[in-house]
């Protein structure tokens, strides 16, 4: 007697908080054990389920850097030089006006407008940028990149870097 009498009163200390929900009672929630904590409803399982990589879980990740991967880019070739920089406003070979603080680059052959991917060799640090310029026409050194380019890969003190470049697909 005394056993049932202690789980009624469990019972009912539980069941006050959970029938001001109405929700949670209606649920069942008053069916469970009294030393475990009510629980919401049951949801259908024909609704959908949210994705658990959305929301502001996924928002934090992305800004700890933690997010999703960077897009992979195929690449169709690849070369080592060495890599300087320009910023003097001019007229490019594209026809367009050189911006330094744009991602752009010259190189002597490769065609306008490719994307290309430079890595300064020594850091690590990369970049991707458009062609469109002709140039250096210094030996050793196969690519002009833009003073933002640059300064993204981390040369700007140096001024000319050992770069690995890497021609992306679809540029």
């Amino acid at each position: 007697m005394r056993a049932r009498l202690r789980t009624l009163l469990l019972v009912s200390s539980v069941a006050a908080p959970v029938a001001a929900t109405g929700a949670w009672a209606a649920a069942g929630a008053l069916e469970s054990s009294p030393s475990r904590s009510p629980r919401p409803p049951e949801t259908d399982p024909a609704a959908p389920t949210a994705n658990p990589r959305s929301g502001p879980a996924s928002a934090r990740a992305l800004r700890r850097g933690k997010g999703p991967s960077k897009p992979k880019h195929r690449v169709i070739g690849t070369g080592t030089c060495r890599a300087s920089y320009y910023w003097t406003p001019q007229s490019t070979a594209s026809g367009e006006r050189f911006d330094p603080d744009g991602f752009t680059a010259a190189h002597r052959t490769l065609p306008m407008h490719s994307r290309v991917r430079v890595t300064n060799r020594d850091n690590g640090e990369s970049v991707i940028v458009r062609i469109n310029d002709r140039g250096p026409y210094v030996a050793g050194r196969c690519l002009d990149l833009s003073r933002a380019a640059m300064r993204a890969v981390g040369g700007i003190g140096a001024g000319v870097i050992p770069v690995r470049y890497q021609v992306l697909a679809g540029s």
